[in-house]
């Protein structure tokens, strides 16, 4: 039976410290017993002689300095990992939040997950079909990778989330495959949304949920992401599943990172963000990946709402150091009705090479990707020309490229939220844009596929 200690001395905010304590470690789970009976849970974050300083999971009100007691359990927080959390959902710690069963576990695993060797990491290499064209046909995704979307408030991330979580599919293997969605501080309607387009298309059967809504505490928003990805590594690394993880909204996670921080009274850093925030960001985002010798891989779409749309703001400038590339949301787009409006220009996938060509998605891929990057980006710059010195200014070929742009943004960006294009049809509806252009202006294909589908 764990030792009680009644020596808590105060509890500042989510923090308590809790004195004489023998034989506590780092990280080790703890129960408070209040007066009536009552447990509520927590962590060691510090341990100074025999003083423990523990962060409490639910709200403080409550506790009695004299006649609550405090139990540690010897182990870290852990997660009870089987098959059957398909189709579940749960909240930030691990908990059925859907009326169904407790899980009965194969495993406890340690959520702080095991390092990956980067020795034992292989390259991804494997095209992810997501059905969505400005994604697989220009920034496309690779089985393994970290690609982020940078959004900002009141686009529609979510919608784009949930598309994606529906859509995505490895192509041409019946490997399994599955969805962990870890959802940080959003509103009861946004995991509405979110529970219920999974469950009209189905895609529930394949999906472990995690949220922890607005209303819940900061600290359990520190574990949500970590409870996700320990049940996404049980499921690609000993079940062989490809698994994507989606996690939103990094932003909020980063902020409860700076509340316990701030609460601990430690020195601030960038914007008021803890110092150690690129390492604690790095822990998460690096746990994705594929190893060697192992059949599943864990790729991840983390999503960020960038405040006052600042890319340099330090939430998405360090995302984009960790990550492989990153999607932009764009407002100007939006206000367009573009849907998504994934702004093509400045999104960019670093692997995106990798995963495309002959035997992954078809041998022109390469070829076209260059050329509708070099055309939109003139289309837009005559565009722009246009706005300054009016339609007149324009030569007759530029008319065209700024033509070119606005059917760009209607036929292959926008696509709404419903719709799955398959790789061929995102591929073909590229050829049909670059019909619009004379041929001479295609520089940057191969002559062979312009035979093929110039003009098709």
């Amino acid at each position: 039976m764990p030792k009680e200690y009644r020596t808590i001395q105060e509890v500042a905010g989510p923090l308590m410290m809790v004195k004489g304590v023998e034989n506590v470690t780092y990280d080790e789970l703890g129960e408070i017993e209040l007066a009536g009976g009552e447990t509520r849970r927590c962590r060691v974050l510090e341990i100074d002689g025999d003083t423990a300083m523990v962060q409490l999971f639910e709200s403080s009100t409550g506790i009695n300095l004299e006649s609550s007691k405090v139990r540690f359990l010897g182990r870290t927080m852990e997660l009870g990992v089987s098959e059957d959390m398909l189709g579940r959902v749960f909240d930030g710690l691990g908990r059925p939040i859907d009326g169904g069963p407790e899980i009965l576990p194969e495993a406890r695993r340690d959520i702080n997950g095991l390092p990956m060797n980067p020795a034992a990491r292989s390259y991804p290499q494997e095209f992810i079909q997501t059905g969505i064209s400005a994604i697989d046909g220009l920034n496309t995704l690779v089985r393994g990778q970290k690609l982020p979307i940078f959004s900002a408030s009141g686009l529609p991330h979510a919608n784009l989330a949930a598309q994606i979580a529906r859509q995505a599919k490895v192509r041409g293997t019946s490997e399994p495959f599955a969805v962990v969605f870890a959802a940080m501080g959003i509103t009861f309607e946004e995991s509405n949304f979110f529970v219920q387009s999974f469950k009209d298309t189905g895609a529930i059967d394949r999906t472990v949920m995690f949220v922890n809504l607005a209303n819940d505490p900061a600290v359990e928003r520190i574990s949500t992401p970590r409870m996700a990805l320990t049940a996404a590594e049980y499921l690609a690394f000993d079940k062989d599943m490809h698994v994507l993880v989606i996690l939103t909204d990094i932003t909020n996670y980063a902020d409860a990172l700076r509340e316990i921080s701030a609460a601990r009274k430690e020195v601030p850093g960038r914007r008021g963000y803890p110092g150690y925030m690129y390492t604690d960001l790095a822990s998460m985002y690096e746990r994705a990946g594929r190893q060697k010798g192992k059949k599943g891989s864990i790729t991840m779409i983390p999503i960020l709402t960038m405040p006052e749309d600042d890319k340099t703001h330090p939430i998405p400038d360090l995302t984009g150091y960790i990550t492989e590339g990153q999607l932009i949301l764009s407002r100007d787009l939006y206000r367009k009705g573009v849907t998504p409006p994934i702004d093509v220009l400045p999104s960019l996938s670093r692997l995106k090479d990798k995963g495309i060509g002959e035997g992954k998605t078809r041998a022109d891929h390469s070829n076209t990707l260059n050329q509708l990057f070099a055309a939109y980006a003139r289309g837009k710059e005559a565009k722009e020309l246009m706005v300054v010195l009016g339609e007149a200014a324009l030569t007759d070929i530029d008319k065209i490229y700024a033509r070119f742009a606005d059917a760009f943004e209607q036929e292959y960006v926008s696509q709404g939220y419903d719709t799955d294009r398959d790789i061929e049809e995102t591929l073909n509806i590229g050829w049909k844009l670059l019909s619009m252009l004379p041929r001479a202006e295609l520089k940057r294909i191969d002559d062979k596929y312009l035979d093929l589908y110039y003009g098709k």
